[in-house]
């Protein structure tokens, strides 16, 4: 369980800083946006997002058994956050996350890191499918610039409040929104380098700023952002609370557990290094309980930013440091600028990152797919979008490994996930 920078940093040069200190920055810049975006998706104000992809990505960075990867708020927990927040208030999500660093604290002392290649992979399929239908029907209302007193929290209701509300479209914030979507990625495209997320964003903000659109922005929803972090301090903890937010906290954890390990794995593949599963886990587990220390939202090793650390010529963990520490500096100095950020935008990018994080390229192969492992990926979806979270994980895993034992005669149709 020895975390990778402790591996790395002998022979460290000012070379590899160099390169790990651009690729840091570059990845704060897509981070930026993300963070204050995915916050407010989850119900969260913007700056809970910022506090989370300082605190909890320096803490993965720092003791995580991966060179590469970087950790903050994911769009994988918007909807489970969405759920806490709704049904027990900020202060309950904040002592579900420290319940959850707990838990995986436990499982990476227990060794436990190696148990997500039993999940299947049609039922990580499915949910991720399934949450990326989610948030970007979230973001339609912003997309769209509908005038709504509150939102349904159900799929269908939702559906429906919305085309109630199709008379209040605002072209203003629709070409905004649609803006903000083609530069991304056009620049995704041309530059794959350059971190064009905050650029399209950016720019896109700045017209309604200069030509005075009539489009909502941060600072006219939330007001102004902080400038630094808030002082740690315990939530409210009783074993009542405890017991009330303990099935939040485990699907939180196993959230955060899969989908870092999974993140890990594909960067693996791009550097061709090979992580450690358990100071990875671990490594969540501190990252959730310094993040709900800091009254900031659950954090895992996020895939994107990952890739997008790679890329830019990340090569060791001080990368994730770096990046950390950018996005402290602009909350620092330039946290009105960001106040500025239009919420079409920013919708506009979560519809994106909705899109990118189904995987759309893999569909097609998911045909080709045992006929059983179909209907687990579609059940799963189904459950993600129409019932819950929790249900849908576990009534996958639990088919999942029913249909695994009945293949035990074929262990090649379970392999450890390709992602």
């Amino acid at each position: 369980m020895k975390p990778k920078i402790l591996s790395t940093l002998p022979g460290y040069s000012l070379s590899a800083f160099r390169a790990d200190a651009i690729a840091g920055v570059s990845v704060a810049m897509v981070a930026l946006p993300l963070s204050l975006a995915i916050a407010i998706a989850s119900g969260a104000d913007p700056a809970k997002g910022l506090v989370t992809a300082i605190v909890a990505g320096f803490m993965i960075s720092l003791l995580g058994g991966s060179r590469v990867q970087i950790g903050g708020p994911t769009g994988a927990f918007i909807v489970v956050v969405y759920g806490v927040i709704a049904a027990h208030g900020y202060d309950g999500l904040v002592l579900a996350t420290l319940m959850a660093g707990v838990i995986l604290v436990i499982a990476g002392l227990l060794r436990a890191g190696n148990l997500v290649a039993y999940v299947p992979e049609p039922v990580i399929n499915g949910f991720t499918i399934g949450i990326g239908v989610i948030i970007a029907t979230s973001q339609l209302k912003d997309l769209f610039g509908l005038r709504m007193e509150s939102v349904p929290a159900d799929f269908f209701p939702k559906i429906a409040a919305m085309w109630a509300a199709r008379g209040t479209v605002s072209l203003a914030a629709v070409a905004i929104g649609l803006a903000a979507m083609v530069g991304i990625v056009l620049l995704r495209r041309i530059w794959p380098k350059f971190p064009g997320l905050i650029v399209a964003v950016g720019l896109a903000s700045a017209v309604v700023a200069l030509v005075g659109l009539p489009v909502e922005t941060i600072f006219s929803r939330f007001g102004n952002l902080p400038d630094h972090l808030p002082m740690p301090g315990l939530p409210d903890i009783s074993w009542a609370r405890v017991a009330e937010l303990l099935p939040s906290a485990f699907v939180i954890a196993f959230l955060a557990g899969v989908e870092s390990l999974l993140s890990a794995m594909v960067a693996d593949r791009m550097i061709g290094d090979k992580h450690r599963s358990n100071a990875e886990v671990m490594a969540q587990g501190a990252a959730n309980i310094a993040s709900a220390l800091f009254g900031g939202l659950p954090a895992t090793g996020a895939i994107a930013r990952t890739a997008t650390n790679v890329r830019a010529g990340g090569r060791t963990p001080v990368a994730g440091l770096v990046h950390a520490v950018a996005i402290l500096a602009v909350m620092m100095l330039a946290a009105p600028l960001a106040g500025y950020l239009a919420m079409p935008a920013l919708a506009g990018l979560l519809i994106l990152t909705a899109w990118n994080m189904s995987e759309p390229a893999k569909w097609r192969s998911y045909l080709s797919e045992p006929r059983a492992d179909q209907l687990l990926l579609v059940l799963t979806l189904v459950l993600t979008v129409l019932a819950d979270l929790t249900v849908a994980i576990g009534v996958g895993v639990a088919l999942g490994l029913a249909l695994r034992l009945r293949r035990r005669g074929d262990p090649a149709e379970w392999s450890e996930p390709k992602r």
